[in-house]
């Protein structure tokens, strides 16, 4: 464990290597790196724990690298728990980073338990180190994919989880995934159909194009919500490679993992927690507050509390909407 200085706080750089890891499919590396914010003047112990889990092509150290024009998160908190916004508490930041550029937070066939792997490895792993945490003191939090990881952590495990927020989360699948099938069929037909050699040219590229990016996000989408261990790096599409036509069974494996999908038989376990906030840009380019809209009308009607915001603004560069969420978990934590 090796320690850095954050402003008023401390940032521990800690190494987890994940047995629910090893041999993984896409032959992701079972050592990860976890850092881990500490307020000044604590220790760690007795104070709630709040998990960071980033969006897609990023890793949870991201969120503690020098930043330009802004905070880091944990520069973030300090300032808001100095200005006693809220109190204090750890934040940790696991790098859950995969070889298909990504991670919902679910287990996958293909992607790898990753569910299992932050409730069974990377909590407990942390508790140990700084005795936080604990039944009825753990949040989670994130965006984008990491917004979709938090509210469906949720919607699983309210016994394990007691507070969450999810910001710009992907849901309504047919509005944030579907459109961008047209596009992989047609970038796929340059390497004759092959998602292998789509996928082997995208990682031996010495630059990778903008619009690479997104076709590489729908085959993690695939490998995650319908994995198919028997395909290259367990990829498969739920469309036809010619006519782009829907094959419905796959479908309806995604649809299973659509979190207004799974709200209408899950959302009572939800009356268990402490704090959940549901919010997206009403500008946000993936179409998600459609979905975020469509979340609360399912949370409204099975009497589920939990805060609701829409903000003036996208998808893209919102990390300033954490004034609101941190501030709200932590203090439903530590009540």
């Amino acid at each position: 464990m090796t320690l850095t200085t954050a402003h008023d706080g401390t940032l521990h750089h800690l190494w987890l290597d994940s047995a629910a890891l090893a041999g993984n499919l896409l032959g992701d590396p079972a050592r990860r790196r976890i850092d881990v914010f500490i307020p000044e003047g604590e220790t760690g112990e007795g104070l709630p724990l709040l998990i960071d889990i980033v969006g897609y092509t990023a890793g949870g150290p991201a969120h503690t690298n020098w930043k330009n024009f802004g905070e880091t998160v944990p520069d973030r908190a300090a300032r808001l728990i100095a200005e006693g916004e809220m109190p204090p508490c750890v934040i940790a930041f696991p790098d859950c980073f995969t070889k298909l550029g990504g991670n919902q937070y679910i287990n996958s066939a293909a992607m790898g338990p990753w569910d299992d792997i932050l409730r069974a490895e990377i909590v407990p792993f942390i508790e140990q180190n700084f005795g936080c945490g604990g039944a009825g003191r753990r949040g989670i939090f994130g965006k984008s994919s990491g917004g979709y990881g938090a509210i469906v952590h949720a919607l699983l495990h309210p016994d394990f989880w007691s507070a969450a927020a999810c910001h710009s989360g992907d849901m309504a699948f047919e509005l944030c995934y579907l459109p961008e099938f047209p596009k992989v069929v047609r970038a796929l037909q340059k390497t004759d159909g092959s998602i292998r050699k789509w996928l082997e040219a995208f990682w031996a590229a010495p630059k990778v194009k903008g619009d690479d990016f997104h076709i590489l996000m729908s085959l993690a989408m695939c490998a995650t919500y319908d994995p198919a261990p028997d395909q290259p790096w367990g990829v498969r599409l739920p469309v036809t490679m010619d006519t782009c036509e829907l094959i419905e069974d796959r479908w309806a494996n995604w649809l299973a993992w659509d979190p207004v999908v799974m709200a209408r038989e899950k959302a009572a376990g939800l009356k268990q927690m402490k704090a959940l906030h549901i919010e997206c840009g009403d500008a946000d380019q993936y179409d998600l507050v459609y979905g975020a809209r469509r979340l609360r009308r399912v949370l409204e009607a099975a009497g589920v509390e939990h805060s609701y915001a829409e903000f003036p603004d996208n998808h893209s560069s919102i990390d300033y909407r954490m004034d609101v969420s941190l501030p709200l978990l932590a203090k439903a934590l530590s009540e």
